[in-house]
């Protein structure tokens, strides 16, 4: 499927009915020569089983932000929920979100990582985590999303960069495709990875 310049702009200008622009990246600071999701957490990005609340809570106790969650529900439906974290001490969510695809701050940048999971929290840092936003970057990072039900997605571009210069680090970048068309990307053998992901979403 090609899509030109053209089409791409209108779709981002609103002049195409049942059509939105999605834009997605993801970073990986050390990536070893495991495979990996490109997120800034690291390691394999794991999916939420069944719909839950999340546990939301900040590495500095003295953070009291506000943050939108963006995901889905138990339907695959979108929901999205502002939380407002006090430290290190979870908040639950009200919804129960079944993906969580972004995450971002709207008040008062926190000082230290935030986190939204589930499990024990220690000092902030709950067990199993599905979204963090890094101290200083003010949403997360992470190459994961799922899309929404009654919708398709397409991508139309996507850029790879690299912190190391030698080409032969970069094995292999695979993209999966998960239930109700979720996908994230992985990477293999690389030092640093930047993955910036342009797509749009058509309401069926």
């Amino acid at each position: 499927m090609t899509i030109d310049a053209k089409y791409g702009i209108q779709i981002h200008e609103g002049m195409i009915a049942r059509h939105r622009p999605a834009f997605k990246f993801g970073y990986n600071a050390a990536v070893g020569t495991d495979e990996e999701t490109v997120w800034s957490q690291g390691g394999i990005y794991s999916y939420l089983s069944s719909a839950s609340v999340l546990k939301v809570s900040s590495s500095n106790d003295s953070d009291t932000s506000t943050l939108t969650i963006e995901g889905l529900d138990a339907n695959y439906d979108e929901i999205s929920e502002s939380v407002t974290i006090t430290g290190q001490t979870a908040v639950n969510t009200t919804n129960s979100f079944l993906r969580v695809n972004r995450m971002f701050v709207t008040a008062d940048e926190p000082t230290g990582d935030i986190y939204a999971g589930t499990g024990t929290v220690s000092s902030g840092v709950p067990a199993n985590k599905y979204g963090k936003i890094d101290a200083g970057e003010n949403q997360t990072l992470q190459a994961v999303v799922s899309i929404p039900r009654n919708h398709s997605a397409y991508i139309f571009n996507f850029t790879i960069s690299s912190a190391q210069r030698r080409q032969t680090n970069l094995q292999q970048v695979d993209w999966f495709a998960e239930t109700l068309a979720a996908f994230s990307a992985h990477i293999q053998k690389q030092l640093c990875i930047i993955i910036l992901l342009n797509t749009f979403w058509v309401f069926l």
